[in-house]
C-alpha cells in the first residue's frame, strides 16, 4: 500500500489529490454529506477497474513537503486531519468492504492515484473479499486491581526492632508474591484470548497499551483485535461476559470488548490469513 508522501501538484490547480480508501466499485457508497478534509473539493470516486478510489483535492499549499510535517508534528493539527480522515473511511464502511490508505498518501492528479491502485488490482480485491461482511473487534484484558491487606492488629507493647534477615525475608516474600500473581494474570490474558480466538477469522496481538496514556490504572495484559463475521457479534459478547463471570477469571483479570470497528489491523495487502503478531507482543 502507498505510504504517506507529499508532492507537488504537475499542474497549475493549486491543489494534489488525497486518497482516503479503496471499495469494491460493485459498491460503491453514496459520498454526500461527507466533508473530508477542511479547505478541500468535495469528497469523490474514482474508477480503477473493479475498484473504487475515495479521494479529495486538498490544497497543495497544506500538504508540501516544506509544511506537512511541521503540521502533523503539532497535535492538535495531527488529531484533526486523523479524525477528517478516518470519518471518511468510516462513511465508506458503512455500505462497502474498504481498504484504508494511511493518513496523507497523496499523488499528483487522479490518474495517477489511479494508476498506482490499479497496479495492485488483484490485491485490493483479494483483501476485499476476505473483509466483506467483516468486522474488526477489540478484547482487552487487564489485570484486576489488588485488594488491599488487612491491617495489622496493633501489639499491645512496642514490639522488638526486628533484625535485618527477617525484614529481607518480608521484602522477598513481598516480592514473590507479586510476580506470582502477575503470572497468574498472565496466563488468565492467555485463556481470554484463546478463547475469543475461536470466534474470529483472524486476530492479531496489538501492542499493549501504556497505561499512563489511559489516566493511569493496571496494567493492560492483552490487547487483540478480531476479524469476525458480522452474525458472531453477539457470540462473542456473550463469550466475553461468561469468561468475564467467572470466579477464577475475575479474580485476576477484568475483559472488555469494543467494536464494530473499521478493520484497520486486516487491511494490509501483503498480510496473509496466518495470525499476525505486532513486533511488542506479551
Amino acid at each position: 500500500m502507498t505510504e504517506p508522501t507529499a508532492l507537488r501538484p504537475d499542474d497549475e490547480s493549486g491543489s494534489t489529490v488525497c486518497v482516503f480508501a479503496a471499495c469494491p466499485a460493485s459498491t460503491a457508497p453514496v459520498l454526500s454529506g461527507v466533508a473530508g478534509h477542511t479547505g478541500g473539493g468535495p469528497v469523490r470516486l474514482l474508477t480503477a477497474g473493479p475498484l473504487a478510489v475515495v479521494a479529495q483535492s486538498v490544497p497543495a499549499a497544506d500538504f508540501a513537503p516544506e509544511t506537512l510535517p511541521e503540521r502533523l508534528g503539532d497535535p492538535a493539527e495531527l488529531e484533526r486531519c486523523a479524525r477528517d480522515h478516518h470519518a471518511v473511511i468510516t462513511a465508506v464502511a458503512r455500505t462497502a468492504p474498504v481498504v484504508p490508505f494511511p493518513l496523507a498518501t497523496l499523488y499528483l492528479s487522479d490518474e495517477r492515484a489511479v494508476a498506482a491502485v490499479a497496479e495492485r488490482a488483484r490485491d485490493f480485491v483479494r483483501v476485499l473479499d476476505r473483509l466483506r461482511h467483516r468486522a474488526e473487534w477489540g478484547v482487552k484484558v487487564t489485570a484486576a486491581p489488588v485488594a488491599p491487606a488487612p491491617a495489622a492488629p496493633q501489639p499491645a507493647a512496642p514490639a522488638a526492632p526486628a533484625d535485618g534477615r527477617a525484614y529481607l525475608a518480608r521484602v522477598r516474600g513481598r516480592q514473590q508474591e507479586r510476580e506470582e500473581r502477575q503470572e497468574v494474570a498472565w496466563r488468565t490474558a492467555e485463556q481470554v484470548y484463546a478463547a475469543v480466538r475461536r470466534t474470529a477469522v483472524a486476530a492479531r496481538r496489538l501492542r499493549p497499551q501504556d497505561p499512563v496514556l489511559g489516566g493511569g490504572g493496571p496494567r493492560q495484559l492483552l490487547n487483540a483485535a478480531l476479524l469476525l463475521d458480522h452474525h458472531r457479534a453477539a457470540e462473542l459478547r456473550e463469550l466475553a461476559g461468561t469468561l468475564a463471570a467467572d470466579p477464577a477469571i475475575a479474580r485476576h483479570a477484568r475483559i472488555e470488548v469494543t467494536g464494530p470497528w473499521v478493520p484497520y489491523s486486516f487491511a494490509r495487502l501483503d498480510q496473509g490469513d496466518e495470525e499476525e503478531r505486532a513486533d511488542a507482543v506479551l
